[in-house]
């Protein structure tokens, strides 16, 4: 059963494929804010699967973060996560990003918990 204190960890580093110039959302080559999000949602939903019953998952239905600082190519980001709400099956996770001279995200993040065949499945049925 989930319960709220679940943290979650995960490390990545700023390439030339994870800056705004090439995901499309700017011109720059600093740390994209799709990429960003990207890592909040990894690390959120990595930190409780192993708690979800066989067959489930979680899927994102909200994301409210802010992008405060920017980072460069070669910095290496750090994403922690907490589960601070648990509702049935809604979760709200407390999200921050950093890089190695401080904090450049932070917000919450909603998932749901879903079984993932039926998901799929009705996913799927939108192009029959």
């Amino acid at each position: 059963m989930l319960e709220k204190g679940i943290k979650g960890v995960m490390e990545r580093m700023v390439t030339e494929g994870t800056t705004a110039k090439a995901m499309g959302s700017g011109e720059l080559a600093v740390y994209a804010t799709p990429a960003m999000i990207a890592l909040m949602e990894e690390t959120a939903y990595t930190s409780v699967s192993a708690e979800l019953e066989e067959g489930a998952g979680s899927v994102g239905t909200l994301m409210n973060v802010k992008h405060v600082a920017a980072s460069p190519v070669g910095m290496k980001i750090t994403c922690k996560t907490e589960l601070i709400e648990v509702d049935g099956r809604r979760l709200v996770f407390h999200v921050e990003a950093y890089d190695d001279k401080g904090l450049i995200g932070e917000g919450t993040h909603e998932r749901f918990i879903i079984q993932n065949e039926k998901f799929q499945q009705k996913a799927d049925s939108k192009v029959s």
